[in-house]
């Protein structure tokens, strides 16, 4: 695909600094960027490399004052880095719109519905009374079990497993590898000292604008659903366990894991290797920290947690100082013994 300076800047409400008939046909890193290629720069370590960038255009502050002379295009914006985000979004966009039709071999059970403007790849599996919108990407050797109903603009990735019952709401994004509706992991232990398996006959349930990431894993419920929030965002290698209930807009790092009927609140931070343990809430916009382990309900709303055990993150800041310190403090209280 290629675009003109001025299409850019039209798309990104920015204004041209040079010629704007310029045209580009790849995204680059200002440091890297060749002819034909659109960079931006929005932190100012890098600002050397416009000038020797050799970029077509590079996207830029509207504040930016130039220190040199500049061979390439600007395009001046309030904020290039959300600049930048939205042009790759509508460049992902225009990739994905770009597959339409059905790939050879495919399969759609009966009483399967599926909007206009849909793409199914090969391989793809589609079960019986399933009912998906329109312009939904479903990408090849995507599986989707029975009753599974998917919203308008939805794109599943290669691999992705849905199982029967599942929801996905509007303009999802489902990475490839990633499970949604396995067995939560209940089982009943018996006299004998076996477990029984406890059958798990929920679903999951995605709001609109969701995005799971690679390989990750959320479990059906073992009655009624787990409950992923709208607008939330869930990074790759991510364990959901039954019936926990993520809100809205809260976003889950690569590695966390989160056990069964827990509920995190709206706009949560869940960082990457956290844990939190079942059937405890987190308030809203409570963050927590990497590799934390939250044992207890968080209550106030914008609270900060971290360590395992998980506690106010300032005064776990102030424990680690301390127990750096232990070797030193146990050499002196042992001195302090002898002279005793």
């Amino acid at each position: 695909m290629e675009f003109t300076v001025q299409q850019i800047a039209d798309l990104l409400q920015g204004s041209v600094e040079g010629d704007n008939t310029v045209k580009v046909s790849t995204l680059a890193k200002i440091e890297e960027a060749q002819a034909g290629a659109l960079a931006f720069l929005s932190n100012s370590k890098y600002e050397p490399f416009l000038y020797t960038s050799g970029a077509s255009a590079v996207i830029v502050a509207e504040k930016l004052e130039l220190k040199k002379p500049v061979a390439a295009t600007l395009i001046r914006v309030e904020d290039p880095y959300t600049s930048f985000s939205v042009l790759l979004h509508y460049y992902q966009t225009a990739l994905i719109a770009s597959k339409v039709g059905v790939e050879e071999p495919a399969f759609i059970g009966a009483g399967s519905q599926i909007g206009d403007g849909h793409y199914r790849g090969a391989f793809s599996y589609i079960g019986q009374n399933c009912t998906i919108g329109e312009n939904v990407r479903i990408f090849p050797q995507v599986y989707i079990g029975d009753s599974v109903k998917i919203g308008d603009n939805t794109t599943i990735f290669a691999g992705a497993k849905l199982y029967t019952n599942t929801v996905v709401g509007s303009n999802c994004t489902i990475h490839a590898g990633a499970v949604l509706g396995s067995d939560g992991f209940g089982f009943a232990p018996q006299p004998d000292g076996s477990y029984k398996a406890i059958p798990q006959i929920g679903n999951v349930v995605l709001g609109d604008d969701v995005s799971i990431g690679a390989n990750t894993t959320i479990d059906c419920a073992t009655m009624g659903a787990t409950l992923i929030g709208q607008g939330s965002k869930i990074d790759n290698l991510v364990q959901v366990a039954h019936n926990v209930e993520v809100g809205k807009h809260t976003v889950i790092a690569a590695q966390a894991g989160i056990s069964g009927s827990a509920k995190l609140g709206n706009n949560c931070v869940i960082a990457g290797q956290a844990g939190i343990v079942g059937h405890i809430s987190l308030a809203d916009k409570t963050t927590v920290g990497a590799q934390s382990g939250v044992s207890k309900t968080v209550k106030e709303p914008g609270t900060i947690i971290q360590g395992s055990p998980a506690f106010d993150y300032k005064q776990n800041l102030r424990a680690m100082t301390v127990f750096r310190k232990l070797p030193e403090l146990q050499r002196e209280l042992e001195l302090l013994k002898e002279k005793v």
